[in-house]
């Protein structure tokens, strides 16, 4: 359009220009398109990121490699003949990528073959005691009832573990007694492809074993040794980055912390441990079916120990969760006010997550270490963190008016020495005793720190009462201030200071459940006889 009504500007594209666009979409299909070195690229990584994979894919190739042999060679083919094929089929069934897992399949493959090929032997001896007429019918209803039988009893809870077995029941009887009432002998017919399937089951269960062996077990034991570690480290860095001055004075910290809140590494190792429950109780069930191996030498090894420690190590990564909630929490307490107990908050924090790193480090090592000493430690930062906040408990009230925030802002409030009960005299009127009511300065400085504190509460409370969420001043021109906002105001501001207390109880909390966790190591460290080493 050139600007006038009704006139139309058409551009016409040059000889060159056009000639060159099969090349440019060429180009531009090439490069959005496949590309051999980035997808090799990609197997790379993927290979690297877990050695298992590789080395599971290699031994299912020299499974089924082994298991073709016997067909391509003449003399084992004339001995088992076409039926031979059901080796090859039972080795990609059973084949997984722990030893407990192609137990468990192997089991299930084994004996829902038996029970089939018994049942089709039995069936196609009526069937044809029966005459012609009715043998297909017979035949007929037969495969309808397992097909309707089995359906129904792998739904059944308690045999849900067995569902591949009944599935390995249904398709086996469902080929040999129709392939036997063709051929003529079903009897002979079972017992050929019974051996072919014990055949397949014993190269898979060999070659899974005896090369380079994936334990069930093993990875269970690592998984919650990873478990542990992610607790420590997302408790540490959480509270290290709650006594940090980040900014969250500032109005726009609570949008900053929604958009980091997902991808912050200890928010993601917390939510690991916390997703880690069905990982465990399926390991655990698969390493049951694992004979000794390694450092686990012993039979009825108990794995199922495991996942109670994991379930209250998951107890305790609740409350870290909770803590990461009121660190990207709307409301704030003031840094000043965060960081005159970041004494007592951090050596909590700093015996809790060494507590829980040598408990992990005992899994590791498999010993029964005594860990009294150090568990007392964690309890008596606790108490002492407690005793603090009980103490001074007048800071976290909305009466109490803070120092200036432009003088010291990065600086702790004043505390009650710890010789002085806080029963004895009113805090308030201690930590303003000193203070000359006769000065004018300190007056006027006074009451524009109580201004400028006030101020921001009040921001920080309308904009939390503004849907959607909106800028201050954008809010004050468009509505203007009302008294309204005033009690708001005041339960914001108390809130604020609260904040504190309820990161403090959290902290005390996740202690308090590090007993059971003590005690669960111990069970676990008891049953299954870790060496015993006196700290």
């Amino acid at each position: 359009m050139n600007g006038k009504k009704g006139s139309i500007e058409i551009n016409i594209p040059s000889i060159t220009k056009a000639n060159r666009l099969p090349d440019e979409m060429g180009k531009n299909a090439g490069g959005s398109g496949f590309s051999s070195k980035g997808w090799i690229r990609r197997v790379w990584e993927f290979g690297k990121e877990d050695s298992n994979r590789v080395t599971f894919s290699f031994k299912v190739g020299l499974a089924v490699l082994l298991v073709s042999l016997l067909v391509l060679f003449r003399a084992p083919y004339e001995v088992f003949g076409t039926n031979i094929i059901w080796s090859i089929l039972t080795v990609a069934i059973m084949f997984e990528c722990t030893v407990g897992a192609t137990f468990n399949r192997g089991f299930n493959r084994a004996l829902g073959s038996l029970m089939a090929g018994v049942l089709a032997i039995g069936v196609a001896q009526v069937a044809l005691c029966s005459g012609h007429v009715a043998q297909p019918f017979i035949i007929g209803i037969s495969i309808f009832l397992v097909g309707a039988v089995t359906s129904f009893m792998k739904q059944w809870p308690s045999l849900v573990p067995y569902e591949h077995g009944f599935r390995v029941v249904l398709f086996t009887y469902c080929l040999i007694i129709v392939s036997g009432y063709r051929m003529g002998n079903p009897i002979r017919t079972s017992i050929g492809r019974l051996y072919s399937i014990a055949i397949g089951g014993i190269v898979a269960i060999l070659v899974n074993v005896l090369v380079f062996p994936i334990w069930a077990g093993e990875q269970l034991h690592e998984e919650l040794v990873k478990s542990f570690d992610a607790v420590a480290d997302s408790l540490e860095e959480c509270v290290k980055k709650y006594l940090e001055d980040d900014g969250a004075d500032h109005l726009e910290f609570s949008k900053m912390v929604r958009e980091e809140f997902p991808n912050e590494p200890a928010y993601k190792k917390c939510q690991s441990t916390l997703n880690s429950s069905s990982k465990l109780e399926s390991l655990a069930n698969l390493a049951k079916w694992e004979p000794p191996h390694g450092r686990f030498r012993h039979f009825c090894y108990p794995w199922l120990e495991y996942v109670k420690v994991g379930a209250v190590l998951r107890h305790c990564a609740y409350e870290v969760m909770a803590l990461h909630g009121v660190l990207h929490s709307e409301i704030q307490a003031p840094f000043n006010l965060r960081i005159t107990f970041q004494r007592e908050i951090q050596d909590a924090t700093t015996q809790a997550a060494n507590l829980v790193r040598s408990l992990g480090k005992d899994v590791s090592n498999m010993k029964r270490s005594l860990r009294t000493s150090l568990l007392k430690r964690v309890h008596s930062s606790a108490e002492q963190l407690r005793r603090a906040i009980d103490m001074h408990s007048y800071l976290l009230t909305s009466t109490y008016e803070p120092p200036p925030l432009s003088d010291n802002s990065s600086k702790p409030l004043p505390k009650l020495s710890p010789s002085l009960s806080p029963v004895a005299e009113d805090p308030t009127t201690s930590v303003t005793a000193d203070q000359n009511p006769s000065s004018p300065p300190q007056e006027a400085a006074a009451a524009a720190v109580a201004e400028t504190y006030h101020e921001m509460m009040r921001k920080q409370s309308r904009r939390l009462h503004s849907w959607p969420s909106r800028e201050v001043d954008a809010f004050e021109e468009e509505r203007g201030f009302s008294v309204d906002f005033i009690p708001r105001m005041k339960v914001v501001e108390s809130t604020a200071a609260l904040s504190l207390t309820t990161f403090a109880s959290l902290l005390i909390e996740f202690v308090a459940r590090l007993d059971h966790l003590v005690e669960a190591v111990e069970e676990l460290a008891r049953l299954a006889k870790f060496r015993h080493e006196l700290q």
